[in-house]
């Protein structure tokens, strides 16, 4: 199987998504905490450990009209500490607009029942799961 993981890098949370290249879907995995800008490298470990995915997605934030902007070093530096720790080469995907597509299905599926409003801690996750379908169908 191929197996993916991607990620929504934040200052405060990095949501984690796994998916698969032959069905080209995702589904979030979990959401990583951040302290004094480090991630909680045991806990990013383990998944790792637990997937054992081929391909790393890093969801790049840019600004609306392509530019970068300070959350963009962010991301790319999270993506060569994935490198050096993994040995992985980061794949990086153009992350505009995902939250808000991550917060349309939250919405759709509270509607529906699906989830909670005590599930929205974990937006961070679908947010990932939205980057990694994008670079998936790429």
């Amino acid at each position: 199987m191929s197996c993916a993981l991607g990620f929504d890098v934040g200052t405060r949370r990095i949501g984690v998504a796994v998916g698969n290249r032959l069905t080209a879907s995702a589904r979030p995995l979990d959401v990583i905490e951040v302290r004094a800008g480090m991630p909680d490298w045991d806990h990013l470990d383990r998944l790792v450990g637990e997937w054992k995915p081929d391909a790393l997605v890093v969801g790049l934030p840019l600004a609306l009209d392509g530019d970068e902007q300070p959350m963009t070093r962010t991301a790319r530096d999270f993506g060569r500490h994935l490198e050096k720790r993994y040995g992985l080469e980061p794949q990086f995907c153009d992350e505009r607009h995902s939250s808000q597509e991550a917060a349309a299905r939250f919405a759709a599926q509270r509607a529906a029942g699906l989830k909670r409003r005590r599930d929205a801690e974990r937006i961070d996750a679908d947010a990932a799961a939205v980057i990694l379908e994008s670079w998936l169908q790429m």
